[in-house]
């Protein structure tokens, strides 16, 4: 089985999901997406996969939000995707990957189901 996990090393869910996955016997494939964002087709596997749109995998409440425009209503999901291409904080994390699915580690145990 491979299992990706698009991590930030500095945020709690972050770990404790990284933890989850290490305690069930699951060796992720760790990307950090602060250093190495997906591309904004990876992302939009990820969006369908998940079955969100763009807004509701953003971090609104991250002060980039604003600053680059991505509060702007009238932005299609080409933009949205190509806004959290080009500022990866304003990803939602952590995002698993496995088996063909994908789930968000908010909480952790939420990305059990995919495994």
């Amino acid at each position: 089985m491979s299992v990706k996990i698009y991590h930030n090393p500095r945020c709690s869910k972050s770990r404790q999901t990284l933890q989850l996955l290490e305690e069930n016997g699951v060796q992720a494939e760790i990307i950090e997406y602060l250093e190495t964002p997906p591309t904004a087709e990876e992302l939009d596997t990820i969006l369908t996969l998940l079955d969100m749109q763009p807004r509701e995998l953003m971090r609104k409440r991250e002060a980039e939000y604003k600053a680059t425009g991505m509060d702007n209503p009238d932005l299609d999901r080409d933009a949205l995707i190509a806004g959290m291409v080009s500022s990866p904080k304003l990803i939602e994390r952590p995002i698993v990957l496995a088996n063909g699915k994908a789930a968000v580690g908010r909480p952790p145990e939420s990305v059990l189901a995919i495994l």
